[in-house]
């Protein structure tokens, strides 16, 4: 592979970067130990959820299921509801088919290499890097955005950062900096042609002695990874100036030497997402509220939702709506708006609050009319109703 990298590209020292992370490392509660099982829950949640709204469910998840066999026999209500907020719920139940393949062919332990992790369902090559190089010390490198965004600034890397060729070009450059340590200039090299370390030969220093193998003792490719994240989450920032000063790394960062930090990384023009109206319901009476089950297959597959109707419905056909439910309804108002964003489209929401003949017989359709409290204990609904759920429990 051929790239094209700014003549003040250098290769940063492993060393710095290491006593950088030891002094500024962040205090994240799935760093407290090295378990697998820890590590692999914390990874799977890490992904495209901010590291303080992951804390809780961590910890709470881990309450509930401290280990594989519990994780493995877990009905899909309790691990859907304790995902209940996180989003992309087909992340967990991956998790539960993972730990069920783990618990029959692996004899309940996860597997050591990142080639192995990745025939779990869910576990792509970040995933198993990470895992495997936090947990077993392995030298694999976890290529995410922040690893991204890293790259693209010290080496001035003027391509699309979205692109396969852009992550396999980082994950060349971070493995020869954790297995080639030292500064080396590259000025002279315009272009250059990044190869492949070659892991056969001796790796000093790189991996932590078999004696001390505790699952408190990190290892050098566990640290350089989660190094590399902090400093992107807190030094590299993304949408606007880094904290150069504070970076190890900046006297080999192309961009640094040029003032150009904020050009890097190219990024592609933004798809412009599809938008949907929907009209939810809140059917209710005393203390029970009418909900049902997603279909098995598509967005939010398996969750309970509120009634919804597509479009944004008047008073009257609301009204219509709530018949056709089997409901008799007594008084009806209108919800503010909200809006939901996923990934590649937008939920924009009207809603109506409907109160029902508590006397009508349970209609028949595919409902459940549930306890207030039961929204809380039992039932997963999406954070997408976030702001309808709100307007339930406060009555």
């Amino acid at each position: 592979m051929c790239i094209t990298y700014s003549a003040n590209f250098f290769l940063p020292d492993l060393t710095a970067l290491l006593l950088w992370y030891k002094a500024n490392k962040r205090d994240l509660p799935w760093r407290r130990d090295r378990n697998p099982y820890h590590v692999w829950i914390s990874e799977i949640m890490l992904q495209q959820t901010r590291v303080e709204a992951v804390k809780g469910y961590y910890e709470r998840f881990l309450r509930t299921l401290p280990d594989i066999p519990s994780l493995a026999q877990a009905p899909e209500d309790v691990y859907l509801k304790l995902w209940e907020g996180l989003g992309y719920y087909s992340r967990v139940r991956n998790l539960h088919r993972a730990a069920q393949i783990v618990t029959d062919e692996y004899d309940g332990q996860v597997p050591q290499t990142s080639l192995q992790l990745q025939k779990l369902p869910g576990v792509g090559a970040y995933t198993s890097a990470a895992i495997a190089s936090i947990a077993f010390g392995e030298p694999a490198i976890a290529v995410d955005g922040n690893l991204l965004r890293i790259f693209a600034r010290l080496t001035a890397y003027d391509r699309n950062i979205k692109e396969e060729k852009a992550k396999k070009a980082a994950e060349q450059f971070f493995l020869r900096i954790l297995l080639e340590p030292g500064t080396v200039s590259a000025k002279d090299k315009a272009q250059s042609d990044l190869k492949q370390p070659d892991q056969s030969r001796p790796v000093q220093n790189r991996l932590q002695p078999a004696e001390d193998r505790s699952e408190t003792a990190g290892s050098v490719p566990g640290d350089f990874n989660q190094a590399l994240m902090d400093l992107g989450a807190t030094v590299c920032l993304p949408n606007g100036e880094p904290l150069c000063e504070q970076c190890p790394w900046k006297e080999a960062c192309a961009a640094y030497r040029i003032q150009e930090q904020t050009r890097y990384p190219v990024m592609p023009q933004k798809k412009t997402r599809k938008t949907e109206d929907k009209t939810v319901f809140l059917i209710h009476y005393t203390q029970k509220i009418a909900i049902r089950k997603r279909p098995d297959r598509g967005l939010l597959a398996g969750l309970y939702e509120f009634p919804m109707a597509e479009g944004h419905l008047e008073q009257d056909e609301a009204v219509e709506f709530v018949r056709c439910l089997g409901f008799s309804p007594l008084r009806i108002r209108a919800l503010p708006p909200a809006k939901h964003i996923f990934t590649h489209k937008e939920w924009h929401m009207t809603g109506y609050d409907v109160l029902v003949d508590e006397t009508l017989p349970a209609p028949d359709q595919a409902l459940i009319i549930a306890d207030m409290d039961a929204l809380d204990r039992i039932y997963s609904i999406p954070s997408a109703f976030s702001a309808f759920r709100t307007r339930v429990m406060d009555g």
